[in-house]
């Protein structure tokens, strides 16, 4: 068992090894990066969504926003649009659920924001909808995938794709490439920057 458990460390390693080496991918996490403290130094915000262990990524990207990530400073604007049960099941039974995200961006989203959906597989059906609707109140989308990047890589503006087919190693990965962006808007607005 302990050599499985190794074997499962070192894939998880090798994953982030092919992003450090990916310069088209670091640079897009750059881009976003910058994004983001551009559109919170212009009071405008983020938001995010995604399903299942993708849900819980977009809860802990906003959290990290709008609570803290590494020093104490004031709260940034972000809204995960995975955590209002009755607004979930409310349009999921009034609408369907691959209108979840999109029915709640067309109300709560404005010009400017920034709309982070997150799918291993890049095919998420609701995520795939509140783009086409970010897109129709000129909010900025970006894909956080895996795989081949799905079809949310061909509509987002832009698309960080984790180069992995493992669920996992993407999940994990993308946390990775979260704390990554909070910690570069938190240093740009409130600490000494970035080198």
């Amino acid at each position: 068992m302990i050599n499985y458990i190794k074997d499962q460390v070192k894939k998880s390693y090798e994953t982030k090894q092919d992003i450090y080496n990916n310069e088209d991918l670091l640079n897009k996490i750059q881009e976003v990066s910058k994004l983001c403290v551009s559109l919170y130094k212009s009071n405008k915000k983020t938001i995010l969504a995604g399903n299942g262990g993708s849900a819980a990524d977009a809860q802990h990207i906003a959290a990290e926003m709008v609570g803290r990530y590494g020093f104490d400073r004031p709260s940034l604007p972000s809204l995960a649009l995975t955590t209002d049960t009755s607004a979930l099941t409310a349009i999921g039974n009034d609408y369907g659920y691959d209108k979840v995200f999109s029915r709640q961006l067309e109300g709560m989203g404005q010009d400017g924001d920034l709309f982070i959906g997150i799918s291993t597989s890049g095919n998420s059906l609701n995520i795939i909808n509140a783009f086409k609707s970010a897109k129709e109140k000129n909010i900025i989308t970006v894909a956080l995938t895996g795989c081949d990047g799905g079809e949310m890589s061909k509509i987002a503006d832009i698309a960080l794709v984790v180069p992995s087919n493992s669920t996992p190693r993407i999940q994990e990965s993308h946390i990775l490439i979260g704390h990554i962006i909070c910690d570069i808007i938190e240093k740009e607005i409130f600490g000494d920057g970035v080198s």
